[in-house]
C-alpha cells in the first residue's frame, strides 16, 4: 500500500480511509500481477502498461472505474446491483458492502479484454 499511501492520508475519514484500504490491498491480493499506481491523484491498476480499475473516494462514496467498456459490459449486472453509477463508474455508499464480485468480474474482464492492447485507455 506504500504506492497509495499520500493519497490514502489524504481522505479525512479514518472509517473511509480505512475501507479505501481494505479495498486496495483486496485488489493487490486477488492480482498480484496488477500494477498499483497512482496517476491524476488517484489509485489505479494497471496490466502491460493498461489501465484496469481505478479508484476515487468522495465525500458519501468510494467509486471504482472500469472505463467505459466495463461499464457497458456489465451494465445489466451493475442495474441490479443497485448501486449508483454513471457512464464512467460505480458508487458504493460508505455505508454499503463492496460488491467485490462485480469489481473481480470487472478486472477480470478487463485484464482479458486488454490483452493485446497497447495503449493505456481503449481507443
Amino acid at each position: 500500500m506504500e504506492v497509495f499511501a499520500d493519497y490514502l492520508v489524504r481522505i479525512a475519514n479514518p472509517l473511509h480511509r480505512e475501507r479505501m484500504e481494505e479495498v486496495l490491498t483486496w485488489v493487490t491480493k486477488q492480482f498480484p500481477h496488477l500494477e498499483p499506481k497512482l496517476a491524476w491523484n488517484q489509485p489505479m491498476y494497471t496490466d502491460h502498461g493498461t489501465f484496469i480499475i481505478g479508484f476515487s473516494a468522495a465525500k458519501h462514496h468510494m467509486a471504482f472505474a472500469p472505463e467505459r467498456a466495463g461499464m457497458i459490459h456489465f451494465a445489466d449486472k451493475i442495474a441490479q446491483s443497485g448501486y449508483e453509477y454513471t457512464k464512467e463508474l460505480v458508487r458504493v455508499r460508505w455505508d454499503r458492502p463492496v460488491p467485490y464480485g462485480l469489481l473481480e468480474n470487472m478486472i477480470d474482464f478487463n485484464i482479458t479484454d486488454k490483452a493485446d492492447c497497447s495503449t493505456f485507455w481503449r481507443k
